[in-house]
Formats: structure tokens, C-alpha cells, sequence
């Protein structure tokens, strides 16, 4: 029997087929704006990490289509490293989102015109290495709140995919500084076996004396550059990693035969009794 891939068998990859959807990510949209309305007063919108467009779409069809909404007003730029097919009303934008001179484009494009809304599907590409994975993917999402806070109105909302782990709490403190309501949701379209998850921010405002800034989340730490903020832009705390993949992996039964042989040996007995056995008062065997 011809075996049929994860993608074919997901009803929501045969609908995003159907409907014309670029990809299956776009009901992940459509179902967060169901649950939180990020879209009823959003003429201006920003799509980062937009790549292959299916919340461009999202966002081109549904602002279009709100009557509540001055059309003569709506903006919606998307921000990918790679160009994507055009759509009819959509800006692009060609570019890193840790980069100034992204920045500076998008401010160019909203200078006279407020930003409701920003949102973020990107992810970098998965290493297998949960906590490597889960450090990546916040630093991104917060390259991607830098850049927001260039250009996101108060009031305006942020949304961005983050990845479950232990440290998320610590993500969502730093962004409950700037914004009054902050949700974490999980639409019906993302699989039960993906770690993924969505941030939603609501009602953004600038903390008094925060400056927005651009710099590269993932910085040599040896760089001086991190001691130089001040204030509410103080930097948190440096992640490092320590080893590499080539030692033995905790998690899993090693054979000792390695690249590198080298001679092993063993004084005594593998194993070491209980210095007191708390079970001897109860075992009148051993008494």
C-alpha cells in the first residue's frame, strides 16, 4: 500500500488546497483572530517572517474585507529574507528583521501612517536539540518585538509563535512589561506533536525611558556591546551552551567504543551498598 505523507492525510493541508492558501499556517491565523479579534481595527499591518505568505494573505483578505475599516488608510507590509510570489496589495520587503536598515524601511513605510499590528510565524530551523531549539526560537521572537516596537501604535498587537519550554515564563514576563494583555494560545490547525505555540499581545504601550534598539540577539558575548544598555534596555542574562555533540549523550545507553579508543579500566566493584540500609530495623532476616 502506497504510503501517504503527515501533509496529505492533515484536513487542514486539503483545505488550505481548496481555498487557495499558500499554506496550512493560515488558519492558525484565522483561528487566533476568531478567538481574539487582532484583526477588527488593524488598518496598518506588519507580517514578519512572511515567507511563503499565507498570513499576507490572511491579513490582505480580511482587513479588505472589514467595512469598519477606512480602506483609503490599510498598509500591509511583508518582511522575509527571501522574495515571495507578489499579491495584489501587498508591500515587500526584502530583508533580516535583526537588521537596521529593515527597520528604517518599515518606519519609512509608516512614518505617517499608525501600525496596529504586528505578527510573526518564522522559525528557525530545528536542530533535534529541544533547549537549543526553544533558546533559538525566543531570541527570534524578540528580534522580531524590536522591531516592532519601531513601529507598533499604543494599543496595537503583537503576535509571534514561540516554542513551549521551561524558560517561556521568563519571555512572557519581559513582554508583559510593554503590553496590558498577554495570552498564550495554541489554534486547533497546529499539531499536538509541535512544541509551537503563539504569543498574543494586546494594548502595546512604551515603558518610560525605553529606547527601541536593533542588535543581534545572538551576539558574541565576548562583544562589549551588551554592557553599554542601561535602564529598562539592560541586558538579561547570556545563554551558553557547554559541550558539544560529539560526548556522550546523556539520554540514551552509549557503547564505549568511541572514535578516540582509549583504555579503560576499573578498579573494584561497579556498584556501591547503601553505607545504612533503612530497611534493616524492619527485616528481622538481617537482625
Amino acid at each position: 500500500m502506497k504510503k501517504i505523507s503527515k501533509d496529505k492525510r492533515d484536513i487542514y493541508y486539503r483545505l488550505a488546497k481548496e481555498e487557495g492558501w499558500r499554506a496550512r499556517s493560515a488558519f492558525k491565523l484565522i483561528q487566533i483572530d476568531d478567538q481574539y479579534d487582532i484583526l477588527k481595527e488593524a488598518p496598518g499591518a506588519i507580517d514578519l517572517c512572511a515567507a511563503p505568505g499565507s498570513w499576507s494573505q490572511v491579513l490582505l483578505k480580511k482587513i479588505r474585507s472589514n467595512t469598519e475599516i477606512d480602506q483609503t488608510k490599510v498598509k500591509i507590509v511583508a518582511v522575509d529574507l527571501q522574495a515571495m510570489a507578489p499579491l495584489p496589495g501587498l508591500i515587500q520587503i526584502v530583508g533580516d528583521i535583526t537588521k537596521v536598515e529593515t527597520a528604517h524601511a518599515l518606519i519609512d513605510h509608516f512614518k505617517d501612517d499608525p501600525c496596529q499590528l504586528v505578527v510573526c510565524d518564522g522559525a528557525p530551523d530545528v536542530t533535534g536539540l529541544h533547549d537549543i531549539d526553544e533558546f533559538v526560537q525566543a531570541q527570534l521572537l524578540i528580534a522580531a518585538f524590536n522591531i516592532a516596537s519601531y513601529v507598533l501604535t499604543t494599543g496595537g498587537t503583537f503576535v509571534a509563535k514561540i516554542f513551549r519550554g521551561k524558560d517561556v515564563s521568563l519571555l512572557i514576563s519581559q513582554l508583559d512589561l510593554f503590553f496590558d494583555d498577554v495570552y498564550i494560545t495554541k489554534p486547533r490547525s497546529s499539531r499536538s506533536s509541535s512544541i509551537e505555540s503563539f504569543v498574543v499581545c494586546k494594548k502595546f504601550r512604551i515603558l518610560p525611558g525605553y529606547e527601541p534598539t536593533i542588535y543581534n540577539p545572538l551576539l558574541n558575548h565576548s562583544n562589549e556591546e551588551h554592557k553599554e544598555f542601561t535602564g529598562t534596555n539592560k541586558y538579561v542574562s547570556p545563554f551558553l551552551a557547554s559541550g558539544d555533540l560529539r560526548p556522550f549523550d546523556v539520554e540514551r545507553i552509549c557503547d564505549l567504543k568511541i572514535d578516540n579508543p582509549r583504555s579503560f579500566e576499573f578498579f573494584g566493584r561497579l556498584y556501591q551498598f547503601p553505607l545504612l540500609r533503612v530497611y534493616r530495623k524492619h527485616d528481622r532476616s538481617l537482625q
